[in-house]
């Protein structure tokens, strides 16, 4: 039996601030437990939920020495198991309190720091001897570069591989040199630019992708567009030089928890074959339940987001009027950046029948929106796979998306000569680019609503659970473990 350990920030159910939560909770549930012992170790946040804190089940503790400029630090591990996944969780009150995961990024360089060392310190004295560590975004990323220096001094890591995965490029973990090298206790020689300085600072996530065995990333394309000037955050010539061993693999969904066939938190369930009819539904209910003009004609355009320049918000913000015409309706859930979350709250004042504004997140409300809309707009500046788009489609909803990263990758652009496709695309990141596709496809609401339809049902055929990617991180495991 191959034994593979998850390294994440954050998992559903415990913690969870974006999709790298949804990828460290669904992933390991696929795996055949009579092949893959497959475990996840996170930070024991003050922030989890009593309901589960309530399980967690002391395991040890000791003592571990960081940098100079940290010292010694008590380290606990408790554990549980949840879905038939064993979970640890590295339990320090002066690390993990607090309302977010998240703060300033220094301390959390500091303290994701800790964390790292702590993973790799813990095995030996938990029993555990992973084949693979499969480390998740830049607060992982220093594990590696313990593991191939600190750790294989000790013959219980001799044979340990490690697995990096960028989630999302543009955050680094990027901080002072020094101040890294005095809180890691790393030598000094290690911060060379082919290891781990970067433009005379330190970088978490470099680290990871210099020492990891192999690199994967959540979509072909943006494994393909990081390796470029354009997309690559200064980092194109690593990322460039490691290509062989990298690939993008698309994330996938929990088909149990969408399911507009018996999802509970909308208003009326639906499948392929009476969506037609039932799909409305959810429609006039949301109309209703937001203060918006009941009227099934409307065409309703659903935006769930982060509410950040990733997103394409400002190609929004430069057509929103003609995206909200009077045949249209815009519905908003998110949060970010200030000046994004107070242009939906005006143009939600200024078109009160037409738009509204939910700055916040709800999990409830997505679920209903992903229900009522009729397409889902993402005109995202990059998005390294994007899970909107593939929620949207298992509820019958048509993605209206930027051809970049995991959005290229999974929505294939309407065709009305050959009547193919599931969505609709464009190219350039460009406002009247988009503004004309979002008018072509109400075109096709409005005038050939035959045609519409047989988009949505090709949509909803489509699979995004994680079968297929399961599948293709196996390989790569047992790669790794025969090499």
């Amino acid at each position: 039996m191959k034994k593979i350990l998850f390294a994440s920030s954050e998992c559903v159910p415990f913690v969870k601030t974006g999709g790298l939560a949804d990828v460290c909770g669904a992933l390991p549930k696929e795996f055949d437990k009579s092949e893959w012992d497959i475990r996840v170790v996170i930070p024991n946040y003050s922030s989890i939920a009593v309901k589960y804190k309530s399980q967690f089940e002391y395991l040890t503790h000791f003592y571990m020495k960081m940098g100079p400029a940290v010292g010694e630090k008590y380290v606990g591990v408790l554990s549980c198991k949840l879905n038939q996944i064993t979970f640890y969780f590295i339990d320090n009150e002066e690390y993990f309190t607090g309302f977010s995961p998240y703060s300033d990024i220094k301390y959390d360089i500091e303290k994701f720091c800790y964390f790292d060392k702590a993973v790799l310190s813990m095995l030996p004295l938990i029993g555990f001897q992973p084949d693979i560590i499969h480390c998740h975004d830049w607060q992982t990323g220093y594990i590696p570069a313990y593991l191939k220096n600190e750790f294989m001094g000790d013959m219980f890591f001799w044979n340990m591989k490690s697995v990096m995965t960028i989630h999302n490029l543009r955050f680094q973990g990027i901080w002072n040199l020094k101040t890294v090298a005095s809180i890691t206790g790393f030598p000094r020689e290690l911060f060379t630019p082919d290891r781990l300085e970067f433009k005379h600072d330190a970088n978490m996530l470099k680290g990871g992708l210099v020492y990891a065995d192999y690199i994967t990333t959540v979509s072909t394309t943006y494994a393909n567009e990081i390796q470029t000037s354009e997309y690559g955050e200064q980092l194109e010539g690593l990322l460039y030089s490691r290509r062989i061993d990298m690939q993008g693999i698309i994330n996938g969904i929990d088909y149990k928890v969408y399911n507009p066939s018996t999802d509970k938190m909308i208003y009326s369930n639906y499948n392929i074959s009476d969506f037609r009819k039932e799909k409305q539904k959810n429609k006039l209910k949301l109309q209703q339940e937001l203060g918006l003009d009941v009227d099934s004609k409307k065409f309703v355009i659903g935006i769930i987001s982060r509410l950040t320049d990733q997103k394409g918000l400002d190609l929004i913000n430069y057509a929103f009027e003609r995206i909200a015409d009077e045949f249209t309706q815009v519905i908003v859930i998110g949060t970010g950046d200030p000046n994004y979350e107070n242009m939906f709250r005006y143009y939600a004042w200024k078109f009160p029948n037409r738009v509204s504004a939910n700055i916040c997140y709800s999990d409830e409300l997505a679920h209903k929106l992903y229900a009522a809309a009729d397409a889902f707009l993402m005109p995202s500046r990059f998005e390294p796979c994007g899970l909107t788009q593939l929620i949207s489609f298992r509820y019958g909803t048509i993605p209206i998306v930027r051809e970049t990263g995991g959005l290229k990758d999974t929505v294939v652009p309407y065709n009305e000569f050959t009547n193919t496709g599931d969505g609709f695309s464009f190219q350039n990141y460009n406002g009247e680019e988009m503004i004309q596709i979002i008018n072509y496809a109400k075109h096709t609401f409005y005038e050939r609503k035959r045609y519409w339809n047989q988009i949505v049902e090709r949509g909803i055929r489509k699979d995004y659970s994680w079968g297929n990617s399961k599948n293709r991180y196996e390989d790569i495991y047992q790669y790794l473990c025969n090499r």
